[in-house]
C-alpha cells in the first residue's frame, strides 16, 4: 500500500512540477518577448517623444544592413549600435511596428540577450529594453512592417514610369524608429553606415556619402531573416553608404527606385525617377543651386556636408522638402517652371547650417530649427533673387502666421515658440508658427542690433554649437552673452514663452508688397486687377493677392476671378490651392470637382490639410463633408502614412 501511495504522490509531484515549469517558462517568455508596464523600468527621459533614458549612454554609430523585399513591403535588417565605451546596465531604444527577432552581444553571439518590448504607446511606439554586461555594442536583428510610419512603398502603377516599384523614407519628426531601433530623439546625434540590398534594376540614394555599388558578398546576409541565399541572388545588388558626421535620427533617409540624374553644379546633382521631362524640368528650376550655396557660405560659414544633391520624389511625398544632409528630398509640386520653386530649395539648403548643423534638442524647441532656417532662407533669397522676392516671401508668411493664430485660438500653447508637448504627437501640432513667429523673433533682434552685428552673431552661434543639439534656454543665454543688453530692448520671455504674436512683430514694407495688398483691398470696392497689372505676376504675387482678399466673397466674384485669370487650372499649386480655399470659404461649389482632382493628384500636406479642413469644418456643409470622406477613401493609399494620419485626425474630429 505504501508503494502505491508513493507512486500516486510521485505522479502528482511530476504533474505539479510540469505545470510549474510551464508557468515559469511562460513568465520568462513574457519577460523576454512581450510587455511590462513602464513602472518596472524607472526612467529619466530626455525627450517627451522618446523612451531614451538620460542615464543610459547614447550610441555613437549604427551599422545597418537592409534587404528590401518589395512584394511584401518589408525590409529584413540588422542594426549594430556602438556605444562610446563598454557599458553594463539597461539600454532603452525606440521602435515602432518592428518585429524584433533577436538581440545579441556581438562578442557572445551564441547567447542571445533577453529583451522586453512594451505595449505600444499611441505616440511614441514601443520601448525596447535589454541589459548589457560590459559591452560596447549590440546587434539587433529585425524586420520592418508594411505599416511603418516612415516608409511609403509605391507599386509600379503609382510611379512616373509605371514599370518598377519605389520606396522612400520620411523620418521627421519621430518616425526613424519605424525603420531601425534607435534612440529616436534629436538629442542623440549618431553616425551611420548602411548596406542596401536591392533589385539590380533599381538604385538607391541616401542622406550619406555613396561608397560603392557592387555585387553581394557571401556571408553578409547570413544573420538576416531573409538569409544569405536571397542576399546573394544574381538579381540583387548592394549599395553602400556612410555618414561620417553625427546627425539626429530624423535626418536618416533613403530612396530606392528607377533613378536618373542631371548635373546642375559642382556640388549638386538633381535626381528623380528616370523620366527625362522631370529631370530636365528639375535641372532648369534648380539651376541656381550653386549660387545659393555660395551665398549661404558667405552668410553662415563653410558648407560642411560636401554635396548638396536633390531628389524630386513622386507626388505622394508629404512635404515641400526635407533637409536630409547631402540629399534633400523635394515634392514635384516645386517644379513651377519659373525658378520660384528654388525658394523651397533655399529653405532646405539653409537647414545645412540651422537644423542639421545645430539642432533643436527636442521638438518642443522646433523653432530653433525652423525659425532660424526661415530667416536664413530669406537672406539667401534676397541675395540671389532680390529684395522684392524676399519681401513677398515674408508677406506671405506674415499672412500665414495670422491664419495660424486663428486656427489655434483654442490651443494657445501651440502659438508659443517654447512649447510643452508632453503627451502630444508632434505631427498633430505641425504648423507655420515655429517658422514664421521664429523668423519674426530673429528679424526683431536684427532690427534692434543692426544687420552687421546680427550677421557676426549668427556666424559665432553656428561655429559655437555646430554638431550639437540645444534648447531655447541655451540659445537665450548665448544671445544675452554675445549681444549684451538685448534683453532690455527685446522682451525675450514674451517672444519665446508668450502666446500669440508679440506687439513688436513687423509686417514687411516694400513697394511690390504694398501694391498687391492695396489691390486686394480695392476688391471690396468691386475692382479686380487689369490684365496689364498682372502680366508679369508669378506665383508668389498671385498667392499674396488671393491671401489678402476679404473672405468670404460672393460666389459670382469667385467665378469671375477664375474666368479672367484661370486660377483653378494654374500649374502652380500654391496659387491653385489658395484659389480653391477661397472658393470653399465663399460657398462657391463650382470648383469642388477641381478640389477632388487636386486631392487625388498630390500628397503634399501643405495642400491636403487645408483643403480637407476647409471641406469639413463648420456646420451646414454636409455635401462637402461627404465629398471629403469619399475622396479620402479613394486616395488614401496614394498618400504617405504621415499624411494619412493627419487627414484621419481631421475627419475624425469633424465628421
Amino acid at each position: 500500500m505504501l508503494k502505491g501511495i508513493a507512486k500516486i504522490i510521485t505522479r502528482k509531484l511530476k504533474k505539479y512540477c510540469l505545470l510549474l515549469s510551464v508557468y515559469l517558462n511562460s513568465l520568462f517568455v513574457r519577460f523576454r518577448f512581450h510587455a511590462l508596464k513602464p513602472k518596472h523600468f524607472p526612467m529619466a527621459p530626455i525627450d517627451p517623444h522618446s523612451f531614451t533614458d538620460s542615464t543610459h549612454p547614447l550610441a555613437t554609430h549604427i551599422s545597418l544592413s537592409f534587404f528590401f523585399d518589395f512584394p511584401s513591403s518589408t525590409i529584413h535588417a540588422s542594426a549594430l549600435l556602438t556605444l562610446p565605451a563598454p557599458y553594463s546596465g539597461p539600454l532603452s531604444l525606440d521602435i515602432r511596428a518592428l518585429t524584433v527577432h533577436s538581440v545579441i552581444d556581438p562578442h557572445k553571439p551564441s547567447r542571445p540577450l533577453s529583451y522586453v518590448i512594451s505595449h505600444p504607446d499611441p505616440i511614441k511606439g514601443c520601448h525596447l529594453t535589454f541589459t548589457l554586461s560590459n559591452a560596447a555594442s549590440v546587434l539587433i536583428l529585425y524586420s520592418t512592417s508594411p505599416s511603418s510610419s516612415a516608409l511609403q512603398w509605391l507599386s509600379s502603377p503609382q510611379t512616373f514610369n509605371k514599370t518598377l516599384p519605389f520606396v522612400y523614407t520620411q523620418c521627421q519628426a519621430i518616425h526613424a524608429r519605424s525603420v531601425f531601433p534607435c534612440q529616436d530623439t534629436p538629442a542623440a546625434r549618431v553616425r551611420y553606415a548602411a548596406k542596401l540590398n536591392v533589385p539590380r534594376q533599381l538604385s538607391a540614394v541616401m542622406s550619406a556619402r555613396h561608397v560603392s555599388r557592387r555585387d553581394p558578398i557571401a556571408g553578409e546576409g547570413s544573420a538576416l531573416v531573409s538569409g544569405d541565399a536571397l542576399w546573394c541572388s544574381e538579381d540583387r545588388v548592394v549599395e553602400e553608404f556612410v555618414m561620417e558626421q553625427p546627425i539626429p535620427p530624423y535626418l536618416f533617409a533613403f530612396a530606392v527606385g528607377e533613378l536618373g540624374f542631371r548635373e546642375v553644379g559642382p556640388r549638386t546633382r538633381v535626381y528623380s525617377e528616370a523620366v527625362p521631362a522631370v529631370l530636365e524640368s528639375a535641372a532648369t528650376e534648380f539651376a541656381s543651386s550653386e549660387d545659393m550655396i555660395r551665398q549661404g557660405e558667405a552668410l553662415f560659414g563653410p558648407y560642411v556636408w560636401e554635396r548638396f544633391d536633390l531628389l524630386v520624389l513622386p507626388p505622394s511625398f508629404p512635404y515641400g522638402g526635407m533637409e536630409n544632409p547631402r540629399m534633400t528630398f523635394l515634392t514635384p509640386t516645386v517644379l513651377k517652371g519659373d525658378a520660384s520653386g528654388a525658394q523651397v530649395v533655399a529653405h532646405e539648403l539653409a537647414h545645412s547650417w540651422t537644423g542639421n548643423l545645430i539642432t533643436n534638442k527636442t521638438n518642443e524647441h522646433f523653432w530653433l530649427n525652423e525659425g532660424f532656417t526661415t530667416y536664413a532662407e530669406r537672406r539667401i533669397v534676397e541675395a540671389v533673387q532680390g529684395e522684392d522676392r524676399a519681401a513677398l516671401n515674408i508677406g506671405i508668411g506674415w499672412r500665414g502666421l495670422h491664419k495660424e493664430m486663428e486656427r489655434f485660438k483654442d490651443s494657445l500653447e501651440v502659438t508659443k515658440l517654447k512649447t510643452n508637448q508632453e503627451g502630444v504627437d508632434p505631427d498633430d501640432v505641425f504648423s507655420r508658427v515655429p517658422y514664421e513667429k521664429g523668423f519674426q523673433f530673429l528679424w526683431r533682434i536684427e532690427r534692434q542690433v543692426g544687420r552687421p552685428a546680427f550677421d557676426e552673431f549668427l556666424k559665432k552661434y553656428i561655429a559655437t554649437f555646430k554638431f550639437q543639439s540645444i534648447d531655447t534656454d541655451t540659445f537665450l543665454e548665448f544671445l544675452k552673452a554675445n549681444l549684451p543688453g538685448i534683453e532690455k530692448e527685446v522682451d525675450l520671455v514674451v517672444w519665446t514663452e508668450g502666446t500669440g504674436i508679440p506687439p513688436d512683430a513687423y509686417e514687411p514694407v516694400s513697394n511690390i508688397y504694398a501694391k498687391i495688398v492695396s489691390m486686394a483691398n480695392e476688391f471690396k470696392l468691386g475692382r479686380m486687377p487689369g490684365e496689364d497689372e498682372v502680366a508679369d505676376w508669378r506665383g508668389q504675387e498671385w498667392e499674396l493677392y488671393l491671401e489678402s482678399l476679404p473672405k468670404p466673397i460672393e460666389p459670382s466674384q469667385v467665378v469671375e476671378l477664375n474666368s479672367r485669370f484661370r486660377l483653378a487650372e494654374s500649374k502652380d499649386y500654391d496659387v491653385k490651392v489658395t484659389f480653391l480655399l477661397l472658393a470653399i470659404a465663399s460657398n462657391c461649389k463650382d470648383y469642388l470637382g477641381e478640389v477632388e482632382k487636386t486631392l487625388k493628384e498630390v500628397g503634399r500636406m501643405k495642400y491636403l490639410v487645408p483643403l480637407y479642413r476647409a471641406l469639413v469644418e463648420g456646420n451646414g456643409n454636409e455635401e462637402e463633408k461627404i465629398l471629403a470622406k469619399q475622396v479620402f477613401a479613394a486616395a488614401r493609399e496614394t498618400y504617405h502614412p504621415i499624411a494619412q494620419g493627419g487627414i484621419e485626425t481631421i475627419l475624425n474630429k469633424h465628421c
